[in-house]
């Protein structure tokens, strides 16, 4: 499909440009320029066509809800995405284009932690109040993860010597933890909730973008994956994650069984974004220094 029969299709207006978005390691992103603005293009790759309605319907109720994020523009047939002409099986999701700018380390503040706190808590909030046919399951459960790590657990690159020994010790750790993480609060969970993942503009939070990987799980983990991101800077950053909790507590607060996870799931966000880095970056030779 051209992009000027993608603008056609979603009613975008004449195309003027367009620059490729060359952040994302599987999906083809685009900058469209058009008479009628600027618009976020996403040519979904290796994801059927109930994924992507999935993502748009749950996007969709969290803005609808009052959460910062951009819903899917719809394409002349009523839907939030349309298929990617000339190719087989692929879609194309719309957004339209947010301005702002992620944020470095270094440029997270106590009180740009808990902004961010209060957003998560807020996505966390609406999120508990969506029909249950949206709280689908992720494919990163311990099995999963597990099964991930055996790929490797046996492979002789010296590189990787030290993170085998590791991981497979937090992953025992983990798995005897089971109970304890059941007591969490279970609802709509981002899942990749990273810096990369923001955008922000004079100290305000423009957009939440990227849930690709959103889906039901332990509220508890979803705060461990962004305290992991965002307080840490060449090392945990303490003071960062106190800010990002009572920000988040502001907009929902922990329950007891949340909180006696969350040191756990600290330990389980690592070890998952640790072996997928290994597997989907580093064995699969992705050039990708920032992942």
């Amino acid at each position: 499909m051209e992009l000027g029969d993608l603008t056609d299709v979603f009613s975008l207006g004449a195309l003027r440009g367009y620059v490729p978005i060359a952040a994302s390691t599987i999906n083809s992103n685009f900058s469209v320029e058009t008479d009628r603005g600027r618009w976020f293009v996403r040519v979904n790759e290796g994801k059927a066509e109930v994924d992507v309605a999935w993502e748009a319907r749950l996007i969709a109720a969290l803005a609808d809800g009052g959460l910062t994020t951009p819903p899917a523009v719809h394409a002349k047939d009523g839907r939030p995405y349309a298929p990617l002409l000339g190719s087989r099986g692929k879609w194309v999701s719309v957004f339209p284009w947010r301005g702002g700018h992620h944020l470095g380390p270094a440029d997270v503040t106590a009180d740009l932690a808990g902004a961010l706190g209060e957003a998560l808590g807020t996505l966390h909030r609406i999120g508990l109040g969506v029909p249950p046919a949206l709280r689908r399951g992720s494919i990163y459960d311990h099995d999963h993860l597990v099964g991930r790590y055996m790929r490797f657990a046996m492979n002789v690159d010296p590189a990787l010597e030290e993170a085998i020994e590791v991981v497979g010790e937090e992953l025992a750790i983990i798995g005897d933890s089971a109970g304890l993480r059941r007591r969490a609060t279970n609802g709509i969970i981002h899942g990749d909730l990273f810096r990369d993942n923001v955008l922000w503009e004079d100290e305000q939070i423009t957009a939440i973008l990227d849930f690709e990987q959103a889906s039901g799980g332990s509220l508890a983990y979803d705060l461990a994956v962004t305290i992991n991101d965002w307080c840490w800077d060449g090392g945990p950053r303490i003071d960062l994650a106190a800010a990002l909790l009572a920000g988040y507590e502001r907009k929902r607060k922990l329950t007891a069984g949340d909180r006696d996870a969350l040191p756990i799931e600290v330990r389980a966000a690592a070890a998952r974004f640790t072996i997928t880095r290994i597997t989907d970056v580093y064995l699969a030779r992705v050039h990708n220094p920032e992942k």
